[in-house]
């Protein structure tokens, strides 16, 4: 198994663990659940799985809250469960991405609690950013909302030392100045890649090192914590250990920036593999955004050789299914929103359309679990029933990211749709109507989004590393190019019919064509002379 750079063209696939398939009855997803999910995986034609945490983690934030990097959390199962996954997974010729999360650990891991134990002073607390004072020390606001330090509490019961966390006070931020902190995280790469992990994917990678001065914002030039220079060192050092394996690990960044020079800088030869390319999934669903994202985007990675990423949603975003059916299509980091008015039949078709304009495009492909499925959010979850943190710090406003994690259907019936065969209820609910959308029904339906997808991802491997042209027809609300010779992707965004060129022959389309005419919000694969 080991075509070289694989991962410049594969499919992955996400998996949030918690939600996908429940082995053991207990209402959680697990490494079990996965396991027996293989075949299906397989049937994708996907070329790797990326996991989200599936540490040892009180689950504060989804297990991006991580107790223990070298114990999976038993509501998944054990470490040797994971070594079976892996080498399973090879076998079919899937690789395995996970996540690693160097800005912070959670308030359980074993050093923040010696840290809380020793005291003010102590060296302990040292590998975190603890300051004095009466006030709070910067006005830094929490990606999740609200205030990024909370205040400890002495052992006579007075007020302590506050302590630093830009999401959640279950997630207290490293501090990576400490040569603990590198060491410990460069032992836990080699943990797993000596396990047969074939990369990591590095959450929120901008954001681990601070301005130990801690300015306000605006006070200084560069970022208190965003981007900053001294970031490069650290991934240098990784892609050191990635590449010193037979056969070489990868490094996939999470990296929310605006600006693509910045951007490209984490892509260099001695550092990422790849990085997440949020640019298209926070377009709107026109042409010309459409267009200038895949502009942006390509020439950003092309003077660092590096490939493109395409991702249409993930665990933190609303569903595609759902998004694309709003007036307002874009995404920001916190969409999320209440009664926000949705047609969903027109979400389902530009989903469809989307799904194949991203399979066709240059470079790697990422699938949410669930997408392939054409799942939409779930927007009416009981409040009793949320978790996400960024409801609880909202205070309510923001109703969170639960409603794209609701565990998966695979069965037209049963108490959990198949999610697990002893009937446990899933830990979060799903919607009544959840069968319409599962495994089992659209296996049988040669219309549906699984089958569209398994087409496409079919038919994107015979692409290749062909090249990428505009074609004539690229104007107004059409998107149009070439891969290579033989091959033209067309999708309508207009409010009209598309007449088809008079040449090839239908590949695959997204939507039954109308004649000779292709319908808006679909797309069409067509061979060409």
């Amino acid at each position: 198994m080991s075509r070289e750079q694989w991962w410049r063209d594969a499919a992955i696939y996400q998996i949030y663990p918690r939600s996908f398939a429940d082995g053991d009855g207990d209402g959680t997803g697990d490494l079990a659940g996965v396991r027996s999910r293989l075949p299906y995986l397989s049937s994708l034609g996907i070329e790797a799985i990326w996991f989200t945490p599936w540490y040892l983690s009180p689950l504060a934030d989804g297990g991006y809250d991580v107790a223990d990097y070298r114990t999976i959390d038993p509501a998944f199962g054990t470490v040797e469960e994971a070594e079976l996954l892996i080498a399973e997974a090879a076998d079919r010729g899937i690789r395995t991405i996970i996540d690693i999360v160097p800005n912070h650990v959670s308030s359980e891991h074993e050093w923040f609690k010696q840290a809380l134990e020793e005291g003010p002073g102590s060296p302990a607390r040292d590998r975190f950013w603890f300051r004095g004072g009466e006030e709070l020390p910067t006005d830094w606001v929490s990606s999740f909302s609200g205030d990024t330090w909370t205040r400890t509490k002495n052992p006579d019961g007075t007020p302590g030392e506050w302590y630093l966390h830009l999401f959640t006070p279950d997630q207290p931020d490293l501090n990576w100045n400490h040569p603990d902190v590198r060491r410990e995280h460069e032992e836990i790469l080699r943990f797993w890649f000596d396990r047969g992990v074939a990369g990591i994917r590095i959450d929120s990678a901008t954001m681990p090192v601070k301005d130990p001065s801690f300015p306000q914002y605006g006070e200084t030039a560069e970022h208190p914590y965003v981007d900053r220079d001294e970031l490069h060192d650290i991934y240098r050092s990784w892609r050191a250990i990635a590449d010193s394996y037979a056969e070489p690990r990868v490094l996939v960044g999470e990296i929310w920036l605006a600006d693509p020079q910045r951007f490209a800088r984490y892509l260099r030869p001695d550092e990422m593999h790849t990085a997440f390319n949020f640019d298209l999934m926070g377009r709107p669903w026109q042409a010309a955004e459409l267009r200038a994202s895949i502009e942006s985007t390509l020439a950003a990675h092309a003077p660092v050789d590096a490939p493109a990423t395409w991702v249409l949603s993930n665990h933190d975003v609303t569903r595609p299914a759902t998004r694309y059916g709003r007036e307002d299509s874009s995404f920001s980091f916190q969409d999320k929103r209440f009664g926000v008015p949705t047609d969903l039949a027109k979400a389902q078709r530009r989903a469809r359309a989307a799904a194949l304009l991203t399979a066709a495009l240059p470079g790697s492909l990422y699938v949410y679990q669930g997408d392939e499925l054409g799942l939409p959010e779930v927007e009416d979850l009981p409040l009793a029933a949320l978790q996400d943190p960024i409801f609880h710090r909202s205070e309510g406003a923001d109703p969170g990211r639960d409603g794209c994690r609701v565990p998966l259907p695979w069965t037209t019936t049963g108490p959990s749709f198949g999610f697990n065969s002893q009937g446990f209820t899933p830990w979060l609910p799903q919607p009544a109507d959840w069968g319409s959308h599962s495994v089992e029904r659209q296996e049988r339906d040669s219309g549906s989004m699984l089958t569209l997808y398994r087409a496409a991802l079919a038919g994107r491997r015979d692409l290749g590393a062909s090249p990428f042209d505009w074609h004539e027809l690229n104007t107004g609300d059409v998107i149009a190019f070439t891969r290579g010779p033989g091959f033209l992707c067309l999708v309508n965004l207009g409010d009209q019919a598309l007449a088809l060129p008079q040449y090839g022959e239908v590949l695959l389309a997204s939507t039954a064509l109308t004649g000779d005419r292709l319908p808006t919000d679909a797309a069409v694969w067509l061979t060409t002379k």
